[in-house]
């Protein structure tokens, strides 16, 4: 073997381990700044992926509305052209709504031309429907390659990641999702010890077709809204959040 070739394998492990890391860890910046929590320790954003979904949103809306809770949600072009009433009625009930690409594919894979042209279907389908394009945009299984936030950057919007993902699309029980969002209470309660708050991301829609089944979802948020709220969290847009440096 050649002697110069001896530490060829661990340089291509290194390169490899170091691209999953920037390409799937929520917090890393490798592949272009993101927000991945609020400003403050008592700020929660609640954010939801892969809607509107005409089963499971009018009812999150009206659960959010009993607490005064306002959240943001990422939605998917394709069902913003099928429900366009749905996604002005998110809006009109006073909540953020970002960008979550045309059809939901994994970025990771695409160019740079291919990812510009899932962003820009998704800011045309919201302006179509809603009036304006999103600010904020969240990458399919935030999933990035290197030009993934250069891209959302130039259409004017900011990448955002989380910092709790408790996988409420897997078919799970409602209990087993209610203890699996327990880290947010935890957090809570430890508030002295923290600079930023949380960034949870959650579904009220399922990205394969609409009228996904979200009612896990809901039933987890019917329990812990009340608790996050009696423990003294803020629900908030990630607007809160775009105009201050991430921690």
């Amino acid at each position: 073997m050649n002697p110069a070739l001896i530490g060829v394998p661990a340089v291509a492990a290194l390169a490899a381990g170091v691209t999953t890391y920037a390409a799937v860890y929520p917090r890393s910046q490798l592949f272009g700044a993101t927000i991945r929590s609020t400003p403050a320790p008592q700020q929660l954003a609640l954010t939801f992926d892969d809607g509107p979904n005409p089963a499971v949103t009018p009812l999150l809306l009206d659960l959010l509305d009993k607490y005064n809770a306002k959240a943001t949600f990422f939605m998917i072009g394709r069902f913003v052209r099928d429900c366009p009433e749905l996604a002005r009625k998110v809006a009109a009930r006073g909540h953020l709504i970002g960008n979550h690409t045309q059809t939901h594919p994994n970025l990771f894979w695409l160019s740079p031309r291919a990812i510009r042209s899932e962003l820009q279907e998704c800011q045309s389908a919201l302006q179509d429907a809603v009036g304006t394009a999103a600010k904020v945009f969240r990458p399919p299984y935030g999933l990035r390659n290197p030009w993934v936030a250069s891209s959302a950057r130039e259409l004017g919007m900011q990448t955002v990641m989380w910092t709790l993902l408790p996988g409420d699309w897997r078919e799970k029980s409602a209990e087993w999702l209610t203890a699996r969002m327990r880290p947010i209470a935890d957090k809570a309660q430890n508030i002295a010890n923290r600079t930023s708050g949380d960034v949870l991301c959650l579904h009220d829609g399922a990205h394969r077709q609409l009228n996904g089944d979200r009612v896990r979802t809901l039933k987890a948020l019917e329990y812990w809204l009340p608790r996050w709220r009696d423990l003294g969290l803020k629900f908030v847009t990630i607007a809160k959040a775009v105009h201050t440096p991430a921690n």
